[in-house]
């Protein structure tokens, strides 16, 4: 620790606070606007951010007028939590001017790196800093004092500049690997709509489109399918159940006190199984509603991201029930694998029945047992159903795996953080 100081934020930056809004005036010079988003969404400010389009005098452009090496924190939001976030500029950016709910920092460079400075300033330390200065109550925003005053731990330059390399190689190994999780995302929204209106032959190619090959297929009350395809309802299909509602009382003086479901643990074509809640219950009630291998759970409702959303149970926890708002959906599988509805439900096609026959208020919708049973899904027989469903498990794979190199680099980032920016490891560089 015997390399570190201690400076103000001060010492070693200048501060220009920005006053500069986003209305456009008649007699300004157009500009391109960093917004507080721009910042609070990126940690490296770079000419591949769609900019907001907006005016301001000259005067604020000299003053506010954004340059390669600055730094960029946010200055006010909802929470004491939001602010301070910071972000690094890396090139310079015709016309960028700091927009308002900002800090402009300019580091002095003979003194600390400006990543170096970016990183501190998203230590665990100067977010402790921060959201203990932060005023207000249902807003809350720095003092240019507060700012001003920011305790930084500076190393010495080179050291600094050692950090700022290893920290900056892990963010930009963190970008890449987000972007490819989006391109196969897109991937998948493509691969899944070609699966379920075109389906995969035995030979394990699509089929030609309708356009190609119009004689392939015929028109359903939702669409145009290979014509060896069926549209059926779900309830004709599957065993449908509501779960426990956990404000009833039960009548039995024996009960069972077992895990369940809410619909936080039901996402999108998996399941978060981090808190698990439980309820008491009568033996008949279990019976009842207990989960088997293979039911696929689906949402009643909540946001219009989880309406409707299905995942398959795999029997992850031993006597397992569900609350009301999931629904357990029990199918023939002579008829129907459990798979293929569950990535049916996922696809557009089975999204857009839930948002068009869902009741809906702001921001929230939901669907009764009724319409679930209602729900039309397009089946070839099981074993093309089969094929299907590896071809979006093989994408599901990829993602899964991305996902959990992500995951890595994250905490791997986090651990460096920690030890490279709080004095806990020595930061030793070449001679």
């Amino acid at each position: 620790m015997s390399d570190w100081t201690i400076f103000r934020l001060f010492e070693i930056a200048e501060i220009y606070i920005s006053n500069v809004d986003k209305k456009s005036r008649k007699g300004q010079t157009p500009i391109q606007l960093c917004n507080y988003m721009d910042v609070y969404s990126n940690e490296y400010i770079t000419s591949q951010i769609e900019f907001m389009k907006s005016t301001a005098n000259q005067s604020e452009i000299d003053k506010f007028k954004i340059q390669c090496g600055d730094v960029i924190i946010t200055k006010d939001s909802e929470t004491p939590y939001d602010i301070g976030i910071p972000a690094t500029v890396t090139e310079d950016i015709p016309n960028l001017v700091c927009g308002y709910h900002l800090a402009l920092i300019r580091p002095k460079n003979k003194i600390i790196d400006s990543i170096y400075l970016s990183k501190q300033l998203a230590s665990d330390s100067s977010v402790n800093y921060f959201s203990k200065m932060a005023a207000g109550s249902t807003r809350y925003g720095l003092s240019n004092g507060s700012i001003m005053g920011t305790p930084i731990l500076v190393l010495p330059k080179k050291q600094q500049k050692k950090v700022a390399r290893i920290l900056f190689a892990l963010d930009q190994t963190i970008e890449k690997t987000e972007a490819l999780i989006q391109k196969y995302q897109q991937i998948k929204k493509g691969l899944m709509h070609d699966l379920f209106t075109r389906g995969v032959t035995p030979d394990g190619k699509l089929r030609p489109t309708r356009g190609q090959a119009p004689e392939l297929y015929k028109k359903t009350p939702i669409g145009w399918f290979p014509k060896e395809w069926n549209c059926i309802n779900l309830g004709q299909m599957a065993d449908i159940v509501s779960g426990i509602t956990l404000s009833s009382k039960t009548s039995s003086i024996k009960t069972l006190s077992v895990p369940y479901l809410r619909v936080a643990n039901v996402q999108d074509g998996y399941l978060d199984l981090t808190e698990i809640k439980k309820v008491n219950v009568d033996p008949k009630t279990f019976e009842n509603l207990v989960l088997k291998p293979g039911d696929v759970l689906m949402n009643e409702g909540g946001d219009f991201d989880k309406l409707g959303r299905g995942t398959v149970w795999q029997g992850e926890i031993e006597g397992c029930i569900h609350q009301n708002h999931v629904f357990r959906v029990r199918v023939n599988r002579k008829v129907l694998r459990p798979f293929y509805l569950a990535f049916w439900s996922e696809s557009f096609l089975g999204k857009r029945y839930f948002v068009l026959s869902s009741k809906q208020s702001t921001n929230l919708a939901s669907i009764n047992s009724t319409q679930l049973k209602a729900y039309p899904i397009v089946i070839p027989d099981v074993m093309e159903q089969k094929r299907i469903e590896q071809r979006v498990r093989s994408v599901n794979h990829k993602i899964g795996s991305l996902n959990a190199q992500l995951s890595k680099f994250v905490q791997q980032k986090a651990g460096l953080m920690e030890d490279l920016l709080s004095g806990k490891v020595s930061v030793i560089v070449d001679k």
